[in-house]
């Protein structure tokens, strides 16, 4: 059998092959990944000092410690920023506009310095 007599013939066996069973697994593929960017929201990060305030944890900036976020647990509990108190950390996660400042979903944290104050001047 030659070379152009072979493809011939996988021509005609791809011909035989139902269209619509390479369609269904395509289709199932653009599914499958569209789940996985639903599931894996785009994050940001934030990097500052952690505090709480009326009862509530909050980023704040590491040089004023002005308040820059309200912070929400997402995946751990509330209470899994006790640990972070007064330390420069780095949070990712996502931001969810608010008044007077965003609420910053965390998904993770990480310690910078264990302690925060601003530059001395």
């Amino acid at each position: 059998m030659t070379s152009s007599s072979g493809a011939v013939v996988l021509l005609a066996i791809l011909a035989m092959v139902s269209p619509s069973a390479g369609s269904a697994a395509f289709q199932s593929n653009q599914q499958k990944n569209a789940r996985q960017n639903d599931a894996k929201p785009s994050g940001t990060s934030l990097t500052g000092c952690v505090d709480e305030q009326d009862g509530r944890f909050i980023l704040t900036d590491d040089r004023e410690l002005t308040p820059i976020a309200n912070l929400e647990a997402d995946g751990f509990p509330q209470e899994g920023f006790a640990k972070h108190l007064g330390h420069k950390v780095t949070v990712r996660g996502t931001s969810i506009p608010g008044d007077p400042r965003p609420t910053f979903k965390v998904r993770s944290i990480s310690t910078i310095t264990e302690t925060c104050a601003p530059p001395k001047r």
